[in-house]
């Protein structure tokens, strides 16, 4: 290979990222449509429709967590300290199973949580949306551990790790204005 040959290599990968930065690319979860002045945020207790108890309360907690854990906004202790609310209600909250054992028994469910979810300036005219959502629809699949002889209910366990990966999709599509 000769020195010509050999620069042109050296540097084509260099070539291809300025391509790809002067085509308007850019990385995922860099942009948001909050005001930067939107700092603190008091997060109401979601309210809960469904009939399972104690739903919403995973959910609000996975949510303050998920907040917290960006370090985008404070979370505030009352609605006149904060800057922006955030409310919502767990609409649906349903179990499906989605695949069986030889025997019939369920191996993996399906868990949906549809929510109403609203953002919202504390002190805008008419409390303007920054983001909202009427009807927001999370599901996820949750492998059951069949072989465990425990009690502990699993559909709990099940709720919190849905509602987990839920308000980390929900944060996310919250900045970026999805």
């Amino acid at each position: 290979m000769n020195d010509r040959s050999y620069r042109f290599l050296r540097w084509t990968p260099a070539l291809g990222l300025l391509a790809l930065l002067g085509c308007g690319y850019a990385l995922v979860g860099r942009g948001t449509n909050i005001p930067d002045d939107v700092r603190s945020v008091y997060l109401e207790a979601f309210e809960n429709e469904t009939r399972r108890a104690e739903v919403e309360q995973f959910v609000t907690q996975a949510i303050a967590d998920e907040l917290l854990t960006r370090r985008r906004f404070t979370l505030s202790a009352s609605r006149l300290d904060s800057d922006a609310i955030l409310t919502g209600t767990v609409r649906t909250f349903r179990v499906q199973p989605v695949a069986f054992e030889r025997d019939g028994r369920a191996t993996e469910y399906e868990v949906t949580i549809e929510a109403s979810v609203r953002f919202y300036r504390r002190d805008a005219p008419d409390e303007e949306n920054l983001w909202a959502s009427e009807r927001y629809i999370f599901r996820q699949n949750y492998e059951v551990e069949l072989e465990s002889s425990s009690f502990i209910d699993q559909e709990n366990i099940a709720i919190e790790q849905t509602a987990l990966v839920f308000a980390s999709t929900m944060v996310a599509d919250l900045l970026e204005g999805f």
